[in-house]
Formats: structure tokens, sequence, C-alpha cells
């Protein structure tokens, strides 16, 4: 049997499969477990896997860093190693993954209907692919052609400096720093917690006015969730303009990683919020942000921009990752 999971601080995802005479996965058991009710990942296993199991493989997505197979969850009390776990599973073939790195490799087990192309001049090629993943917080990763396949690598690029790229971005990056002072990053922008941040920032250059629908920050309602979903709608201006601001800040950072990997292969897009803002994501500011990078406009201009919309794309790289 093949297990699989998604491990994230908020839920867990676990799979348990089998192959058919022909070579096709059969789910045996699939569940969603809330990891904050569990002191540990094997209080969970204990739970998931039937008293007869015979685990042959096992791999799972997990976000945090992982180091010589070895993983401290970022959100989480909990401590995966690859070599307990074969223990536990008695002999098997162990793998523990990034979460981005399981995302990446799930990208390829989509279908064509389970994507979006976002890039109206956009090409297939083969080459080095990016993927990015604003969530709860910011993914990326990388999906490097060795000549023959793709390999994942994982990355912490989400942290990396957020850079203006117009003088509304630089007051924004002022405002940002009396927030965060020792380090403003990506991740303070494009994640839940961004909309708030940009909203804000809105609100305090007088942009728009404070909308009467949303919430203070300190309510125990999904502020982010409202400021989205009013700016889809158009129903309040500071909402619109706050995501104006962030799919522009996308666009703009999806464009960096895309030419830091060289990916001439595309870029996937992954992530809770962006299957949420599809409208927003094709009004041509974010495939203007992406593509302003001066003397590479032209090569930008024809790289494949694809949205997931399978929220399952991490729990398909683990499923595959052994099948490659």
């Amino acid at each position: 049997m093949i297990l699989a999971g998604d491990i994230g601080g908020t839920k867990t995802v676990l799979s348990l499969l089998e192959e058919d005479k022909s070579g096709r996965l059969i789910c045996l058991k699939e569940q969603v477990f809330l990891s904050q009710q569990f002191l540990a990942f094997n209080d969970v296993l204990d739970v998931f896997l039937p008293k007869d199991h015979s685990i042959n493989s096992a791999c799972f997505g997990i976000a945090g860093p992982i180091i010589n197979q070895r993983c401290q969850t970022t959100n989480l009390p909990w401590l995966l190693e690859a070599e307990s776990l074969k223990t536990k599973f008695h002999g098997a073939q162990v793998k523990l993954l990034n979460d981005l790195e399981a995302m990446a490799l799930g990208m390829l087990h989509l279908s064509e209907n389970e994507l979006l192309e976002l890039n109206p001049n956009g090409e297939t090629e083969i080459g080095n692919i990016a993927v990015i993943a604003p969530g709860t917080g910011l993914g990326q990763a990388l999906l490097f052609w060795d000549g023959n396949t793709h390999q994942p690598i994982a990355t912490e690029g989400g942290h990396t400096d957020f850079a203006p790229v117009n003088k509304n971005q630089d007051f924004l990056l002022d405002y940002l720093r009396a927030i965060f002072p020792d380090h403003v990053s990506y991740e303070r922008i494009l994640s839940g917690d961004g909309f708030s941040h940009l909203y804000d920032f809105i609100c305090a250059m007088k942009i728009a006015e404070p909308s009467i629908f949303v919430p203070q920050a300190n309510d125990v309602v999904d502020r982010n969730a409202i400021i989205s979903q009013l700016g889809i709608e158009g129903a309040d201006k500071a909402c619109v303009e706050t995501l104006r601001l962030f799919v522009e800040i996308l666009g703009a950072e999806t464009g960096n990683l895309t030419l830091k990997s060289l990916s001439t292969g595309g870029v996937f897009i992954g992530g809770g919020i962006c299957p949420k803002i599809v409208t927003a994501l094709q009004d041509g500011v974010f495939i203007d942000a992406f593509k302003a990078k001066g003397r590479f406009n032209t090569l930008l201009d024809k790289v494949s921009i694809k949205l997931s919309l399978n929220p399952r794309t991490p729990l398909l790289g683990a499923i595959n990752y052994f099948s490659r």
C-alpha cells in the first residue's frame, strides 16, 4: 500500500492507496484531520491507519523546512523523521518533502481542465518551471528540468525582501517598515494577512475611505476574506484598491521568480487565495506587472502561467512521488 500526506498547521490530509492489476492507483481511504488536535504526527497515523496495514512507500508534503529528511513543523509541535517512520512502517520507502515541493510535483499530474491559463500569449515549452502559492503564507518552489524529467527544488523565496516597483509601492514599503522594522518580506503582502496590511495602507494613505463592511483587525471574523470578497464584487472602493494592489505585486513577484529560475517551461500558481480571485487575475493588472521587466519583457510575454484549480495538488505530488 501507498501512504501519502499533505501536512499543514491547520489541517492534515492522509490518503491510503494501492495499485490494481493494471497499475492504476486506487484510493482505499482518505481523511482530513485538524492538526492542532494532535500532539504528534504518530497520533494521527494511529487513528488513520488500519491495524493490519502493510505500507510499501510513504511520502509526505510538510509545511516546514526539510533538513536531512527531518522536519520540525513551523506551526505545530510535530517532529517528523524519515528514519523513524521507516522503522514504524517496517522498512518501507519514506520521503519527506516541503509542502511546496509536493505541490510542484502535483502540478505535473493535473489535467488540462484543472488548470487555467492566465497569459493570453503563453506558449508551452520544455524547461524549468516556477511555482508560487499565496495562501496562509507565500510558498515558492522550482521544478528543475534535468533534460529528462522535472526535479522539485524547495525554496523559502516568500521571505525575500519586498521590492517596490512604483511610487505607490514605495509608500507601502515605508508603511510596512513601521509595522515590521526588522524585515518586510513578500509574504507580509502576498498571503491571507496581506489583505489586511494592504487595506489598512489604502485607508491610511486616504486612497479610499474605510469600508463600513470591514471589521477592525482584532475582531474574530475573517477580515481578510471579507476584504478580498468585497474587492472581487466591486462593492467597496477600499477593497477594490486593496485587491488591485495585491494582484499587481503578485504579478511582479511571479515575474521575479520566473527570471531568477529562467522558467521557460512556465509558471504554476497554487495556494488557496488565487482560485478565489480569478477575475482580478484576468483583468490585465497581473500580466502587465508580470511582464514589466524592461529588456526581458519580450521573453516573459510568451511564458505560460497556469493557475491550479485543484486543492488536492500537494497531495497528488506526494501520492506520485515514488512513481516518477
